[in-house]
């Protein structure tokens, strides 16, 4: 049986109420991340926290060492699950992640969190260049409305378009519902 890692990407407090860069659905995702963090942690499955800092003036949110940065208390890490901090994007780029999924013969990826648009597709496609068998929680991710050339697009539509991309060649996309009850 292949080995799998939890891999939760960006829960942190910048993206909820109160926050810097408010997501919408930021709760509902939230509770189903944690949803599926217990169903990890009570199947022995190996769990992998990824939180993202902004070097000062880079970005408006997640500022290095900023109350924004810290995690969402449902989600933190527990004994000795590893926190990988990135600076970039891509989790895998600059961090020790593909070293660390390694050294544990992790073939496959169970992948939440935030910006669904940004750095979960990033780690997705570039998880599934390396070679990982990925599955994504779509309701366990969260993005905002964007603007493009003038145009407003809902959040909803901006889930829905980077969804339905990482679906048709990166990755299998299910609700956590769905997740959970096929691996009772």
């Amino acid at each position: 049986m292949a080995t799998q890692a939890l891999i939760i990407v960006d829960f942190q407090k910048d993206y909820f109420p109160g926050g810097k860069w408010l997501l919408e659905g930021i709760q509902s995702a939230a509770d189903n991340a944690v949803r599926a963090l217990q169903h990890a942690r009570s199947t022995g499955q190996w769990v992998v926290h990824v939180r993202h800092e902004f070097a000062d003036g880079q970005a408006p949110f997640l500022a290095a060492g900023s109350e924004g940065t810290r995690v969402y208390p449902g989600l933190a890490e527990q004994g000795d699950e590893p926190v990988i901090v990135k600076h970039q994007v891509n989790a895998f780029k600059d961090t020790r992640l593909a070293q660390l999924l390694s050294e544990w013969n992790i073939e496959q990826l169970l992948v939440v969190g935030n910006m669904s648009h940004v750095c979960v597709d990033a780690i997705v496609r570039a998880g599934a260049d390396l070679g990982y068998k990925i599955t994504v929680l779509h309701d366990a991710c969260a993005t905002h409305d964007q603007t493009f050339n003038g145009v407003n697009i809902p959040a909803a539509q901006v889930q829905g378009a980077f969804m339905a991309g990482l679906a048709f060649g990166y990755a299998e996309v299910v609700s956590t519902e769905d997740y959970l009850a096929a691996h009772r």
